[in-house]
C-alpha cells in the first residue's frame, strides 16, 4: 500500500469512528491503567524541614562518632521532642481552600454599583476550569466568516457540519438531523434561530437562504434573487430576516410576503461577517471583512434607494466579526477584530464615539454579554483558543477556559443565559457553565408560551 493510501484509509476510518454530536472521548494514556489511583501528594500541604530532620538525623548519628558535651546533647535532645511534639505530620492532605471574599467596598465602588446593589451570593460564585460537556463536531467548516451556531429560545441546538444542519436537545441530549444540502449549494455557511425558537434559516454557499420549521422538519420557502454569492451572516428582527453576504450586501427580507426584499443596505466593500439586532430592534450592527463597523437606523430605512448608515466606524485594523449588543445599556455595543487588531471595542451607538479599547493580545472570533452580570465573555484565536471572561467596565479578566486546541470559531448562549456552547476548529463542541445559575430556569414549554409564531403563521399563504 503506498502512503498515500495509508495516510488516506486513517483518515476515512477517524471519520467513520466520529459521530456527530456524541461524547468526545479523550483517550486516555497506556500508565494511567497502572497508576490511575497512585497518591500524588500536595507540595504546599508538605513539611519539607521536619521531613529533611528526620531523614537526616539518623545518618548524623551514624557520622557522629564522637560524642558532644554533655551540654549540647542535652540541647539537641530537647529540640528533637519540641519538633516532634509540635509537628507530628510530614505529609498532611489540604482541602480546597475556600474562596476568598472580597470588601463590600471594594465590589460596590469597583464598577461604580450602589452599595445596595452588590450581590454577595454571585460575586464570589465558583466557575469551573473545565467544560461540562464536550461533544463531537466532525467537518466542522474552518472559516473565520461564517457563522455555524445558534441556540434557540425552545433549548435546541443548531451546528452546521460541512452540508448537514444538525439539532440538538439540550433538554434530553438527543440529536437530529434537519437537513443536508447537494454539494451544488453546500457547504451551509450560516444558521440563525428566529425568536419563537421553532423556525430557522440556513444560509448557503450558492447565495439562497432556506427557511426551516424544526418541528415539522419540513422546508417552508426559499429567499433567493437577493444575493450574489454566499450569505455568511443572518439576523433576526421579529419577521424580518436580515442576511450579510460574501458580495458585501445587507438585505432585509420579509418572511411574510412573496418579494421578500424590503431594503438593502450598501456600505461594506467586502465580505459581510458580522449582523446583530439591537434589543429595541431599532439599530442594526454589521461588520466586515472590509475592517467597517457601520450602525443602521431602521427609521432611515428606504426601499426605493440604498440607505444610508448612521454610523461608519473605521477604528479596528481587522475584519469585524464579532458583535453583541449590551442587554444593560441599549446604545452600548461591543465589536471584536481580527488577527491584524486583536481588540475589543466598545461603542456608543447614539453619538458613534469610542468608549474603550482593549488589547485582548489574540484574535477575537465571537462576544456575548452575560443576560445576569456585568460580564463579557470573548472567544479567541491563536495562541491560547481560550474562552475570556471580563468584569465591565474595568475590563478586569475574571477567568480564562481553555481546552479547545484550536481557535474558538463559534460561540452560543443558551436561553438561560447561563450555559455557553463554543465550537472551534479542533471539531469538538464545549459546553461552558460560566455565567453562573439562574434563579428560576426556564422550562421548554415556558420558552413556548412566552413566545408567539404570529410572524409565521401567514407563512403557508404567501402573498
Amino acid at each position: 500500500m503506498d502512503p498515500g493510501s495509508f495516510s488516506s484509509s486513517i483518515s476515512s476510518n477517524k471519520t467513520q469512528s466520529r459521530i456527530p454530536l456524541q461524547e468526545h472521548i479523550i483517550p486516555k494514556h497506556p500508565l494511567s491503567r497502572q497508576y490511575g489511583d497512585r497518591f500524588i501528594p500536595e507540595r504546599s500541604a508538605m513539611d519539607l524541614d521536619m521531613a529533611h530532620y528526620l531523614l537526616m538525623e539518623a545518618r548524623k548519628e551514624k557520622e557522629n562518632k564522637v560524642v558532644g558535651s554533655p551540654s549540647k546533647e542535652a540541647y539537641r535532645k530537647q529540640l528533637a521532642e519540641t519538633l516532634r511534639m509540635n509537628r507530628t505530620r510530614i505529609l498532611a492532605f489540604k482541602s480546597k481552600p475556600p474562596s476568598p471574599v472580597e470588601s463590600i467596598f471594594q465590589e460596590a465602588y469597583s464598577d461604580n454599583i450602589p452599595l445596595h446593589q452588590t450581590k454577595f451570593s454571585k460575586s464570589n460564585r465558583y466557575i469551573s476550569q473545565s467544560a461540562e460537556r464536550t461533544l463531537d463536531a466532525p467537518e466542522i467548516v474552518d472559516d473565520y466568516y461564517l457563522n455555524l451556531l445558534d441556540w434557540s429560545s425552545s433549548n435546541i441546538l443548531a451546528i452546521t457540519l460541512g452540508n448537514t444542519v444538525y439539532l440538538w436537545d439540550a433538554s434530553d441530549g438527543s440529536t437530529t438531523e434537519l437537513v443536508t444540502v447537494d454539494e451544488e449549494n453546500g457547504p451551509v455557511t450560516s444558521v440563525s434561530w428566529a425568536p419563537d425558537g421553532q423556525y430557522i434559516a440556513v444560509g448557503l454557499n450558492s447565495s439562497e437562504v432556506q427557511l426551516w420549521d424544526s418541528t415539522a422538519n419540513r422546508k417552508l420557502r426559499t429567499l433567493q434573487g437577493g444575493h450574489r454569492s454566499r450569505v455568511g451572516s443572518l439576523c433576526w428582527n421579529n419577521h424580518i430576516l436580515t442576511t450579510g453576504g460574501m458580495d458585501a450586501l445587507i438585505i432585509n427580507n420579509d418572511v411574510r410576503i412573496r418579494s421578500h426584499i424590503v431594503e438593502t443596505y450598501r456600505g461594506h466593500e467586502q465580505e459581510v461577517c458580522g449582523l446583530k439586532w439591537s434589543g429595541s430592534g431599532q439599530q442594526l450592527a454589521s461588520g466586515g471583512n472590509d475592517n467597517l463597523l457601520h450602525i443602521w437606523d431602521r427609521s432611515m430605512a428606504s426601499s426605493n434607494s440604498p440607505t444610508q448608515w448612521l454610523h461608519r466606524l473605521e477604528d479596528h485594523t481587522a475584519a469585524v466579526k464579532a458583535l453583541a449588543w449590551c442587554p444593560f445599556q441599549s446604545n452600548l455595543l461591543a465589536s471584536g477584530g481580527g488577527t491584524g487588531d486583536r481588540s475589543i471595542k466598545f461603542w456608543n451607538t447614539h453619538t458613534g464615539a469610542c468608549l474603550n479599547s482593549v488589547d485582548t493580545g489574540s484574535q477575537v472570533c465571537s462576544l456575548l454579554w452575560s443576560k445576569n452580570e456585568r460580564e463579557l465573555l470573548s472567544s479567541h484565536g491563536f495562541t491560547q483558543n481560550q474562552l475570556t471572561l471580563w468584569k465591565y467596565p474595568s475590563m478586569v479578566k475574571i477567568t480564562e477556559l481553555t481546552g479547545h486546541t484550536s481557535r474558538v470559531l463559534f460561540m452560543a448562549q443558551s436561553p438561560d443565559g447561563c450555559t455557553v456552547a463554543s465550537a472551534a476548529r479542533d471539531e469538538t463542541l464545549r459546553f461552558w457553565n460560566v455565567f453562573g445559575t439562574p434563579e428560576v430556569v426556564p422550562t421548554k414549554s415556558m420558552a413556548k408560551t412566552a413566545t408567539a409564531a404570529w410572524p409565521f403563521a401567514n407563512l403557508n399563504h404567501i402573498r
